[in-house]
């Protein structure tokens, strides 16, 4: 049984948005599509510990779901029409059909998703939710908003989708560019999911980090003079770069921690060669500044040797291009770190992210390092009480027992919470 449940969790991974895309095809129904992938999901837990694994299960897994979008269709009168071209039979998304040039079916489907008469949020989150499989509640965090609001969000966007008669096709290949800002937010998002998981035991999801920087390097080699989608490619690669560090025994190791002798040197050259390259093209935008961010900490040999001053310059050069609390919480960790914790604090101050654990992580951290001890462990205690992962907590955990242990004195030590630098 455990073999067949490691043969479904796979196929979901591997199959979901594509069973999902030709459901939405055939029945222009993203509801009906999501319900009926899931019931077939359902139904390959149930009999293929019986009748064996099929050799194609994504084949298999559409079929079936394919079936049940039939049979409920034939139970709606309504649904009458629907149910004469699901009869047609197989309607095959083949890309020499088109004139797109996107050739990898998963990023096919993000292109199709992310159509320009929704508004650019609304396409990444239907995208992340259909295509990605990412949860409401996963997505609502990506986008720190309640899992109501971003419910109610898609529920509007289909139901827009479903009376504006907007169809699902892959566009010609000059509509592209005017869907790629949505494309990048699906594929940076989706690898922040992987980097760090909104909720559960791991922080890690390294399947979904491996298919976002995956991704992006296709859509770099089919727009190869877009320094944004350059400028993503380096930003995930640099990132990627840390992957087998950033966890040991169950508990998030912070940046400065992390054994570097461990980190992919190749990663993260090709993710400074791709940097360069998108720099020439003299377009700057926020994701070669990010990027930017990511090679000070990549090619740091030592956490001390890290210009936290030039990052502090590159948030602020983000900040124009992305206003938002957690690009100015990013400010406050660099220039906590380059100019000392009261000029970060003072920043924080400012600050308003509710439920957002790094901030009252980060708080702590600067009054440990000013010699108070006692007000830091309670802001890491908040800090525990919100994080969203068993790795994050752990890590928190011992950061109080440590804080408690330490005298009333300045500590001399560089500061360590998670920085947000460490999600891209």
């Amino acid at each position: 049984m455990a073999d067949v449940e490691t043969a479904v969790a796979d196929a979901f991974r591997a199959e979901w948005g594509q069973v999902v895309a030709t459901l939405i095809r055939i029945t222009g129904d993203w509801d009906l599509a999501e319900e009926c992938a899931q019931e077939a999901f359902a139904l390959a837990l149930r009999t293929w510990p019986r009748d064996g694994v099929p050799d194609r299960p994504g084949a298999w897994l559409t079929t079936a779901a394919r079936h049940r979008a039939t049979d409920r269709l034939r139970r709606e009168t309504v649904g009458a029409a629907k149910l004469r071209e699901a009869a047609l039979g197989p309607v095959p998304d083949d890309p020499a059909g088109d004139d797109s040039g996107v050739t990898d079916d998963r990023l096919r489907l993000i292109f199709t998703c992310c159509h320009p008469a929704l508004a650019t949020e609304a396409q990444v989150a239907l995208a992340l939710r259909t295509l990605a499989g990412l949860s409401t509640a996963e997505i609502a965090r990506a986008f720190l908003v309640p899992e109501a609001t971003m419910s109610q969000r898609l529920v509007r966007v289909k139901r827009k989708i479903r009376h504006a008669r907007i169809p699902y096709r892959v566009p010609p290949a000059h509509l592209l560019p005017e869907r790629t800002a949505a494309v990048l937010g699906v594929l940076y998002l989706t690898f922040n999911e992987g980097y760090s998981a909104s909720a559960g035991p791991d922080l890690l999801r390294p399947d979904l980090a491996a298919e976002a920087v995956r991704l992006t390097r296709v859509l770099a080699e089919l727009m190869p003079d877009e320094p944004e989608v350059l400028g993503l490619l380096a930003l995930l690669l640099l990132q990627h770069a840390r992957r087998a560090t950033r966890v040991a025994d169950g508990e998030l190791v912070p940046l400065e921690e992390q054994d570097r002798t461990r980190w992919d040197a190749g990663e993260i050259a090709e993710g400074t060669q791709v940097l360069e390259t998108a720099l020439r093209r003299r377009r700057p935008g926020p994701y070669q500044i990010q990027a930017a961010i990511a090679a000070c900490h990549a090619t740091a040999a030592r956490a001390a040797d890290t210009d936290w001053a030039q990052i502090a310059g590159l948030y602020g050069e983000l900040r124009k291009h992305v206003p938002s609390a957690v690009v100015e919480l990013n400010r406050a960790v660099a220039v906590g770190m380059a100019d000392g914790p009261l000029a970060g604090l003072a920043l924080l101050d400012e600050l308003k992210l509710d439920g957002y654990h790094l901030l009252p992580a980060t708080r702590a951290d600067f009054l440990r390092r000013l010699g108070r001890p006692a007000e830091a462990a309670a802001w890491y205690a908040k800090a525990r009480d919100l994080a969203p992962t068993d790795a994050e907590r752990a890590y928190l955990t011992r950061r109080i027992s440590e804080t408690v242990s330490v005298p009333a004195e300045p500590v001399r030590r560089s500061g360590d919470p998670r920085p947000t630098e460490e999600s891209p």
